[in-house]
């Protein structure tokens, strides 16, 4: 079997997705979903795009404000990389977090009811910008979100 050229995989993927999904990873673990997003698949991966770029860069100001601040609340250093299931908890729970926060729908059922950009524009029109979201309820969200066990 060849081995795999990660270098030549992110060429591609860099060519091929114009507009990456901040949230991608809690949207492939299907914690969540999104209206605006679009699933690719690029070498035996799946991968997923952004349909709307406009509608992206809220997301992707929530996603940085919300690394910021659950790094005290998963005990993170902030020049370290993130580990995955440290990246799952901020993105599912603070999504998640978010979304109760504005009375969105939020989870109710299956995994991917809560709709991330749907909840980003609602708490956008509601609190007026990003940095007036209610953070300290958003990382109790994030604190106790536990992510799917695996499977055996």
């Amino acid at each position: 079997m060849a081995e795999y050229n990660e270098d030549a995989y992110k060429l591609a993927r860099k060519a091929y997705i114009e507009h990456s999904c901040p949230f991608e990873r809690a949207l492939l673990s299907r914690c969540v979903g999104c209206s605006r997003s679009r699933k690719l698949n690029l070498a035996e991966r799946e991968a997923i795009a952004c349909g709307d770029a406009a509608v992206r860069e809220h997301c992707l100001t929530f996603y940085r404000a919300l690394h910021d601040n659950a790094q005290f609340a998963l005990k993170i250093n902030p020049d370290a990389p993130w580990p995955f299931g440290k990246e799952i908890r901020a993105q599912c729970g603070g999504v998640r977090g978010l979304a109760e926060t504005v009375d969105a729908p939020a989870h109710t059922g299956t995994d991917t009811d809560t709709d991330i950009a749907a909840t980003v524009l609602l708490a956008n029109g509601r609190f007026g910008g990003t940095e007036a979201f209610p953070y300290s309820e958003i990382m109790r969200a994030v604190v106790h979100y536990e992510p799917r066990k695996r499977r055996p």
